[in-house]
């Protein structure tokens, strides 16, 4: 079912760009070759025509994007980070080593210097 869906997704697709680069602009567009038999649409010409349809068009692609999405979601009730398996724990990190101290319980500041007599 999705997969019919998702074929009528990409006929609207293709059909909504054809639509749209017909309708009559500054820069005429695909226009241009729509013919110049204008009494089959009305007096207006394919304007009032293109119009509609490519409003009924838009309609019918974006009712058939919700509907592939809840498809979709419906086929697909599991996500990729769950089917994540870990087989081993983590490594443990390695302890840090104590910071030394001196005689009274108060960390050195600096390491100090080889005496040498």
């Amino acid at each position: 079912m999705t997969t019919i869906v998702l074929v009528i997704q990409f006929v609207l697709a293709i059909v909504l760009t054809v639509a749209v680069l017909l309708q009559k602009s500054s820069s005429i567009g695909l226009g241009a070759y729509s013919g110049s038999n204008e009494s089959l649409f009305g007096a207006k010409g394919p304007a009032g025509f293109l119009a509609k349809f490519t409003f009924v068009v838009g309609l019918a692609f974006i009712i058939n994007t919700l509907a592939l999405g809840y498809l979709y979601n419906q086929s697909k009730k599991t996500s990729l980070a769950e089917k994540i398996k870990v087989e081993k724990p983590l490594k443990k990190y390695p302890t840090i080593p104590a910071v030394p101290t001196n005689s009274s319980g108060k960390t050195d500041d600096a390491p100090k210097a080889p005496t040498t007599k």
